[in-house]
């Protein structure tokens, strides 16, 4: 399994399986993509995942075993994995929000990584891959309902308009369901000029290098100076925090995906009170199924 042993250092270190409950379901593990939660972790950077930490939690696989308790996972499905650690028994997991979980955690952060041979999960953290879906795309699926939950808290609706500061893969997903919600117009800034071109691929409306191209000013001619109705900040960097705040239009909204290295920011305040604009956060996802 890979582990993060110290920051820019993996080491793949042999485990045992987890000891198998009866709830429980062995999956061989077939794909696993590699979260921006990855990265800051094989920094050293990740401010929730002190190392040494398993990375990997974005997977797909085939199930190997079934504890003799589970009943609606057989041998031979191919799965995804939820990962999350939850209580189940807290005011927020009560009420079905378990991504608020008084007590979360991950399976990475508990020793269980996702680069591996073997992972064992609960069978109601099991969800089974619809036909036609490969695992490479079964290892996006956890992504997707990130990317998800965020246009829910957004509440997008027809016919808004949107900028994403940010075409890694979230970003991207953030896009392309932006677009199923109909959006009319979609804008996304990043640095890689791949990136960008896969946004273009997409059906971004435009594409910037944000490196090169002052972001803001161009959604204000865009936009006959007044904004985009909703902005997604998914890098995790001061700068996009405030590029995402000042693009917006009098009374929208920004949605905060990337986790910060650096938590200290300064924002600019007094926008709030002059545009009347609202900021709010994201984690994870809880039962996403469907768009808002």
């Amino acid at each position: 399994m890979a582990v993060v042993t110290a920051p820019g250092k993996i080491e793949f270190q042999e485990k045992k399986i987890p000891r198998f409950a009866p709830h429980d379901v062995l999956i061989g593990v077939k794909a696993c993509a590699i979260c921006g939660s990855d990265l800051h972790i094989y920094k050293g950077k990740h401010p929730s995942a002190p190392l040494p930490v398993a990375i990997g939690h974005e997977l797909s696989g085939e199930v190997l075993e079934t504890g003799n308790k589970v009943s609606k996972i057989k041998v031979g499905d191919r799965v995804v994995i939820e990962p999350v650690i939850v209580c189940g028994d807290c005011y927020f997991c009560r009420r079905g929000s378990y991504h608020l979980c008084m007590d979360i955690s991950f399976q990475y952060r508990k020793g269980q990584g996702g680069f591996a041979p073997y992972f064992v999960a609960q069978e109601d953290w099991v969800h089974l891959i619809p036909d036609g879906v490969s695992f490479e795309e079964g290892a996006l699926i956890e992504p997707l309902s990130v990317a998800l939950h965020a246009i829910g808290r957004a509440k997008l609706s027809l016919g808004e308009t949107v900028a994403i500061f940010g075409a890694g893969a979230v970003g991207l997903l953030i896009l392309s369901l932006a677009r199923t919600t109909g959006a009319a117009e979609i804008f996304i800034a990043d640095i890689q000029g791949h990136r960008l071109a896969k946004a273009e691929e997409l059906g971004a409306s435009e594409t910037w290098n944000s490196a090169k191209t002052d972001v803001v000013q161009r959604i204000m001619e865009r936009t006959s100076q007044r904004g985009v109705d909703k902005t997604f900040e998914v890098v995790g960097l001061e700068t996009t925090l405030v590029q995402a705040l000042r693009a917006l239009k009098k009374g929208g909204t920004s949605v905060l995906v990337g986790i910060f290295e650096d938590p200290e920011v300064r924002i600019p305040a007094n926008l709030f009170i002059q545009r009347e604009i609202s900021l709010v956060g994201t984690q994870g996802y809880s039962g996403t199924s469907r768009l808002p």
